[in-house]
C-alpha cells in the first residue's frame, strides 16, 4: 500500500516550528502540497517552508488564528485558491502555553484556553474543509492528541482534560464522517523534545520509555503520513500513541 501524497494538499496548523514543522516536512516529502498555518511568527513560518523546498517539496506559509471562525474561513479559502484545489489532509497540531498549575491555582478560563486550542480549533477547521472532502468522498482528519490523557499528569488538568476531550471528538467524528469515506483519528505523542525543551533534562523520562530513547518529531511525521496516506484508509476513530511504550500497562 502506498504513502504517496502526490496531487494531495495537507493543512498542517501550527507548522512554523515543533512538531508542525517536522509533520508539514514528511507530508511534503511524500508529494503532498502542505499548507504551513501559522498564527504569527512569519519568519519561523517562512523557514518551514524554507526547510521543505530544500528537498524539492512544495509548501505555502498562510497566517491564520485557528481559534477565530472569521480568521480560519480566510485561511482556507486562501489555501484553496493557491492550491486550486481543496484540502485533502488536515491535521489539527496548533496548540498554545502550556503552564503548570495546581488545583488550588486553577480558574475556569484556564480550562478554556486549552479548550480554544483542542477542540474549538479543530471544530472550525473541520467544519471549513468539509464541503470539499464530502464532494470528493474523501478526506483524512488527523487530531495531535498526547499521552497525558493515558499518564493522568497531575498540575496540567487543564490541559489533560482538552485533549481528552479531543479523543471525545475524534471518535465520534469518525462515525459521522465514514460514510463519506472521510477518516478522522488522534496520534498520541510522548515526550518529544523539540525548540523549547531545548534546556531541558530528558534523562528521568527517557529511563521509563521501554525503548530506551527519546522521540524524535520525525517519529511523528511518520505516524502521520501513514493514517493520511492509502495505507491508512481503513484505520478510523483510533487513538494510537507514538511514545515508545512509555504508557505500556495504562
Amino acid at each position: 500500500m502506498s504513502h504517496n501524497l502526490n496531487g494531495k494538499v495537507a493543512l498542517v496548523t501550527g507548522a512554523s516550528r515543533g512538531l508542525g514543522k517536522h509533520i508539514s516536512k514528511t507530508l511534503a516529502d511524500a508529494g503532498a502540497t502542505v499548507i504551513v498555518n501559522y498564527a504569527n511568527n512569519y519568519k519561523n513560518a517562512q523557514d518551514t517552508v524554507d526547510f521543505i523546498e530544500s528537498d524539492g517539496g512544495k509548501a505555502i506559509a498562510i497566517q491564520g488564528d485557528v481559534r477565530d471562525e472569521e480568521s480560519v474561513k480566510k485561511l482556507i479559502k486562501q489555501a484553496e485558491d493557491e492550491t486550486q484545489g481543496s484540502i485533502d489532509i488536515l491535521v489539527n497540531n496548533a496548540t498554545g502555553p502550556q503552564p503548570v498549575i495546581s488545583i488550588e491555582k486553577l480558574a475556569w478560563q484556564d480550562y478554556l484556553e486549552q479548550l480554544e486550542f483542542f477542540v474549538k480549533a479543530p471544530l472550525l477547521l473541520t467544519k471549513a474543509v468539509l464541503p470539499g472532502m464530502k464532494e470528493k468522498k474523501n478526506g483524512r482528519i488527523i487530531n495531535i492528541g498526547s499521552e497525558v490523557v493515558q499518564l493522568g499528569t497531575p498540575n496540567h488538568s487543564n490541559y489533560v482534560m482538552a485533549k481528552a476531550a479531543q479523543l471525545g471528538l475524534t471518535r465520534s467524528w469518525a462515525n459521522e464522517l465514514g460514510s463519506f469515506s472521510i477518516t478522522v483519528n488522534m496520534i498520541n505523542p510522548g515526550f518529544i523534545p523539540v525548540e523549547r525543551h531545548e534546556a531541558e533534562d530528558t534523562s528521568e523520562y527517557r529511563s521509563g520509555v521501554p525503548l530506551g530513547r527519546m522521540g524524535v518529531p520525525q517519529d511523528i511525521g511518520n505516524a502521520v503520513l501513514f493514517l493520511a496516506s492509502d495505507a491508512g484508509n481503513f484505520i478510523t476513530g483510533q487513538s494510537l500513541s507514538v511514545n515508545g511504550g512509555n504508557t505500556l500497562g495504562i
